[in-house]
């Protein structure tokens, strides 16, 4: 796989926009990161703040980690994806993901159902757009193209503009089993939110069925596995961890239901089943802060690089051995240079 490199995740903004991110994205590209990311939920959008931010920058490749299929139709998206691909002289990369129920329904006003079947369909349709072979038609249940119905002029387009790359890498956003080898099948590349480099030989054997399925895009020797890795320096390594306690709790017991929570999941399948209730429990029941007091150490240290720089050395060493091909860093420019100098 080579070795490894650095992005940098902007993620989506919190009240407004983050009033360092221009100055993080220009230092990245000096420090020889690979890649620029960022991301959307329900507030900023994901395309426009690359657009933006992106446009300053010659050298880094920049992705979407990531945009919500509900957000955008499939052809939208290969709309998109086509443009920022032409304005980035072919540095786009397009990672996608399902998010959940609360946001899909709640937000979108899309349906969540059979979530593994949509994204293989929805990814279909983008390729088909970025192909530019023929007039894009589909006659999946989820998007079909046409639209079957309606006033009956609809008509199979191709796309006016031609395509820079037909083969914009798409890299999906997958946490579960089922969903993880749908990514190592049709995608090249996986961007799993929690990494822990401890747990990630549980994914092995969906890696290896996706890879192996006919018509396999990749291989496991040209698959990206764009990890999360978030770094907070601090000599103390309990205010460290509580620096990422309260977003860990949110996604425990907030970023979906009691019934459906796969960022719960994947905590439970670390080994941390009885906390993770417990956070869900107090975070559901409106105690945020102290679901947040809940969330151990050692929960954190799993999955983010926390405490005095030398600590963070010795464990970086994990990281650097696991099967992530790139390691996704967030902090202001002190934390990039720090990185830079231990990974690049």
């Amino acid at each position: 796989m080579g070795d490894l490199k650095l992005g940098l995740q902007l993620g989506y903004w919190g009240a407004g926009p983050p009033p360092s991110a221009q100055d993080q994205v220009l230092e990245a590209e000096r420090l020889g990161f690979d890649s620029v990311w960022t991301a959307e939920a329900y507030g900023s959008d994901a395309l426009t703040p690359l657009a933006w931010w992106g446009s300053r920058t010659s050298r880094v490749r920049l992705g979407t980690a990531l945009c919500q299929l509900s957000a955008r139709t499939p052809t939208a998206m290969a709309m998109a994806a086509m443009t920022l691909d032409h304005l980035t002289g072919g540095r786009f990369v397009l990672g996608l993901g399902v998010s959940g129920p609360q946001v899909a329904e709640g937000w979108y006003g899309q349906p969540f159902p059979k979530p593994l079947a949509r994204t293989r369909e929805y990814v279909s349709v983008v390729r088909k757009v970025l192909a530019r072979k023929a007039p894009v038609t589909n006659d999946g249940p989820h998007y079909p193209l046409p639209f079957p119905g309606g006033t009956g002029l609809g008509k199979p387009l191709k796309p006016i503009v031609h395509p820079l790359r037909a083969d914009i890498p798409i890299v999906l956003g997958a946490e579960g089993p089922k969903n993880v080898a749908l990514a190592a099948e049709i995608a090249d590349g996986w961007f799993p939110i929690f990494f822990s480099p401890d747990h990630m030989g549980e994914f092995t054997a969906s890696l290896e069925d996706g890879f192996a399925r006919p018509g396999a895009r990749r291989s496991a020797k040209d698959f990206e596995v764009i990890a999360f890795c978030p770094v907070v320096v601090d000599e103390d390594v309990e205010r460290a961890a509580d620096a990422f306690r309260p977003m860990l709790a949110l996604y425990i017991g907030g970023m979906g239901a009691r019934e459906m929570n796969f960022h719960f999941d994947v905590f439970v399948r670390m080994g941390f089943g009885a906390e993770a209730q417990k956070i869900q429990d107090l975070y559901l029941d409106g105690r945020k802060d102290e679901a947040a007091s809940c969330v151990p150490t050692a929960m954190v240290e799993n999955i983010a690089l926390i405490g005095p720089r030398d600590k963070i050395a010795d464990e970086l060493v994990r990281w650097k051995e696991s099967i992530a091909t790139t390691l996704l860093v967030s902090g202001g420019v002190d934390v990039l240079r720090m990185m830079a100098e231990l990974v690049l």
